[in-house]
């Protein structure tokens, strides 16, 4: 009886030795780097080191801090510089609906109201969830130039006489002159987004960007070619 049993109890035997072994291993590698503390003891979070270097240890306020800005000054200053920007386009766009001779630019100017429009309150509101100051329309886009571009003047915007020539304008005299405006005045849209997409980081200030480039640029030519019929 003895002899029968001599052999089941040394594999339970030899099998519970196994079972500790692997328990002192997994409990070994429990108390690697992830189980790290910082130097006043508090656990602590692993962060990689470069090519080369060794990996090390902060404390979890640190790594808060170290995490990058999803928007910087240059994201807000385009922000703040296009809603003033925007409102003055929409200001010459309306005009055209009743002083302007060309259906050409009847029909520009109503494609400009309706774009620029939504992207004024899309800026906006952009700047309220992050709590900064929203221009008025009535403002001067330099003033919010955080990032001091050394822009001229008002960024393309038309000045003051501009403004009141071409209201007083009517029929073809309205046509070329709201055409060169507008030109100058995206020309002006399209250089700051430009310094946008050098020092901006947030990604949908970068798509606004690209998309006023775009648009704006293409605009541009069909400007110059009505301008070249005229």
């Amino acid at each position: 009886m003895l002899g029968r049993l001599s052999r089941p109890l040394a594999v339970t035997a030899a099998g519970l030795a196994l079972a500790l072994s692997l328990s002192a291993c997994t409990s070994d590698e429990g108390a690697g780097p992830a189980a790290a503390a910082s130097g006043d003891g508090s656990p602590g979070i692993l962060q990689p080191g470069g090519p080369g270097e060794e990996n090390s240890t902060i404390a979890p306020e640190d790594a808060e801090k170290a995490v990058e800005p999803k928007f910087n000054e240059a994201d807000v200053a385009f922000m703040q510089m296009m809603v003033p920007h925007h409102a003055q386009a929409i200001v010459m766009a309306r005009l055209a609906r009743t002083h302007a001779a060309s259906a050409q630019v009847r029909d520009l100017a109503a494609r400009i109201r309706a774009a620029q429009g939504p992207e004024i309150l899309m800026m906006a509101a952009w700047l309220k969830e992050r709590d900064m100051a929203v221009p008025t329309a009535a403002e001067d886009p330099s003033e919010w130039d955080h990032s001091q571009h050394g822009h001229n003047g008002m960024m393309g915007m038309l000045t003051e006489a501009q403004m009141k020539e071409l209201t007083k304008a009517r029929g073809t005299a309205f046509d070329r002159l709201f055409l060169e405006g507008m030109i100058q005045h995206h020309q002006g849209a399209i250089d700051m987004a430009d310094d946008v997409a050098v020092d901006g980081i947030d990604i949908m200030v970068s798509e606004v960007a690209s998309d006023v480039a775009l648009t704006q640029t293409a605009e541009i030519g069909r400007m110059h070619e009505m301008l070249d019929r005229a």
